[in-house]
């Protein structure tokens, strides 16, 4: 099939001619890491369409493919953000896997001279069950100490048995404090809204989200030297804004805001916004070359740059947000990093080909299609098993 050949399904039953919009427009070559920012991409999986585990038991990683990936993230310069909810943390990778994903992506880092840091959550608790707060400290260390012993540092993740098993805002104090003391390295306070994940919903003690925010800041203030800094991901700009002005100095803000990440990285003038993003693994050379201009102060360049991907990420993104992992493996499979389109639980049925087919055009309209013959292509498959050729 060429590429002008495929037709892409719409919402009202059409179906529309592709228009390939031209060569990708950002280099896949080796690049440093960027000076001015710290960048985080956060990875996902690939899975073994070949085991015999059924995708909804969790299935099972094509550890080479998932591998390969985070070797193409830190050959861009990113720092890699793995096992977390792009990885399908709690959507679908078991925590047996999760623990093998941390040893052998740090060994691979290791052996690459790549940055990475992995999430610590509780996720080998029933989230169903009420368990006390003992018990919710001692799944945080055990994950916190097999991340460390790696030599890696630790993204300590929203526990879903928390909101359960907290009564106040006391009780989440005592748990971070009892996690954060126990660490030989800084680590990194993730904040992960209900919309990635409704089970975090009244994190902090409170659905109340300003007076969540003062317990999270009180959380840092009270263990600043044991915390490099925090990831936000509630998809609200103003609120992070505000979070960087309360934070203490030093503490760094590592944007997880899928929606308005470029002018929190870019910053107001007095601070900005350090990147630790799901949608960097789909945009990740736009994202690099974006950077790039911001290492050189054109901020004109890196608006440019980043404009179409907004369109894209809001689109993988939209609700149900947690499904935006499917998008991502997506693009991946598009691209050539892995030769099918399975994931983990089952979530490539996460999303219509409606959907899919609106990631296509945009990111072919940010330059982010490598060949699009091949995306045509293998776009064409997955079109065909919901009936449409």
């Amino acid at each position: 099939m060429l590429a002008a050949e495929l037709r892409l399904p719409r919402a009202d039953g059409s179906l529309a001619p592709y228009v390939p919009s031209g060569a990708p427009r950002h280099p896949l070559a080796p690049q440093p890491p960027p000076r001015s920012r710290v960048a985080y991409a956060a990875a996902h999986v690939v899975s073994d369409p070949r085991s015999p585990i059924d995708p909804v038991l969790g299935g099972t990683i094509d550890w080479d493919a998932t591998l390969a990936y985070r070797r193409h993230l830190w050959s861009l310069g990113f720092a890699v953000a793995d096992a977390m909810d792009t990885a399908q943390r709690g959507s679908g990778l078991p925590p047996a896997a999760a623990r093998e994903l941390i040893r052998r992506a740090a060994a691979d880092a290791r052996a690459e001279g790549g940055t990475i840091a992995f999430g610590a959550a509780t996720d080998e608790l029933d989230h169903h069950a009420v368990h006390s707060l003992e018990t919710i400290e001692r799944a945080y260390l055990d994950q916190c100490e097999l991340i460390e012993a790696q030599g890696c540092a630790a993204i300590v993740m929203c526990s879903r048995a928390l909101p359960r098993a907290a009564r106040d805002a006391d009780d989440y104090a005592r748990v971070y404090a009892t996690v954060l003391g126990s660490l030989k390295r800084p680590a990194i306070l993730h904040w992960l809204g209900p919309m990635f994940d409704p089970l975090l919903a009244g994190y902090w003690g409170s659905d109340d989200l300003d007076r969540a925010t003062e317990t999270f800041v009180a959380i840092v203030r009270d263990n600043a030297a044991k915390v490099d800094g925090v990831k936000i991901s509630l998809l609200d700009a103003g609120r992070e804004i505000a979070v960087r002005r309360m934070l203490p100095e030093g503490v760094r803000v590592y944007t997880g805001d899928d929606f308005n990440y470029p002018e929190l990285i870019a910053g107001d003038g007095e601070r900005h916004s350090d990147a630790l993003l799901g949608i960097f693994d789909a945009i990740a050379p736009a994202a690099r070359a974006a950077l790039a201009a911001l290492d050189e102060h054109d901020r004109a360049r890196y608006d440019a740059i980043l404009a179409p991907t907004v369109e894209l990420s809001r689109h993988l993104f939209a609700a149900p947000t947690y499904a935006y992992k499917t998008g991502v493996v997506f693009l991946a499979y598009l691209n050539g990093f892995q030769d099918h389109f399975r994931m983990l639980g089952g979530a490539e049925g996460a999303r219509s080909v409606v959907h899919l087919a609106r990631a296509l055009e945009l990111a072919d309209a940010a330059g982010l299609i490598v060949d699009q013959q091949r995306a045509a292509e293998r776009a064409a498959r997955v079109f065909a098993t919901a009936g449409i050729l």
